[in-house]
């Protein structure tokens, strides 16, 4: 078997700057934590308007984070520049910023990728080098999200 490489290709993003209600806390010290060994994972969790990307929001939260992770929102757009999709989606990453902390107590980080939602999400994990990747299934059924290769809970794949 070969490794076909594919062109490299710069993305565009935006970061999204989120409210500052989210009181700033110290990392957490953890006595069996030692220097080089990083306090807390990076996941990954594709959003969108959707009400399955919403139900992955919710099942890593409960499931998934604990204290001292931090959750990557990634959400895949075709133009960046866009406004209106920005401002909506920049709402939508907020109110989510604030459940994870109120819920689960994790640090979040947003950003608004142009692209392929499959590419770009990808992209976003090589970039973290994430513990989890999360994803709602886009209402796929059971039997197309195990012949795709991904682990269902629920609404919620893990891959």
């Amino acid at each position: 078997m070969e490794t076909v490489m594919e062109d490299v290709e710069e993305y565009t993003y935006r970061e999204v700057k989120l409210p500052s209600l989210i009181p700033i806390v110290p990392e957490p010290e953890l006595e069996r934590e030692t220097g080089e060994r990083r306090r807390g994972r990076d996941i990954v969790l594709a959003i969108d308007h959707g009400p399955n990307s919403k139900h992955a929001f919710d099942w890593a939260l409960i499931h998934l984070c604990r204290l001292a992770d931090t959750l990557h929102l990634v959400h895949a757009v075709s133009d960046v520049k866009n406004q209106v999709v920005y401002d909506l989606t920049q709402v939508l990453m907020e109110k989510l910023a604030v459940e994870a902390f109120e819920v689960a107590m994790v640090k979040t980080v947003a950003r608004i990728v142009e692209g392929e939602a499959g590419k770009v999400i990808c992209k976003e994990a090589e970039r973290t080098k994430p513990a989890a990747v999360v994803l709602g299934t886009r209402g796929r059924s059971l039997f197309q999200s195990v012949l795709q290769g991904s682990v269902e809970a629920g609404d919620a794949s893990i891959v």
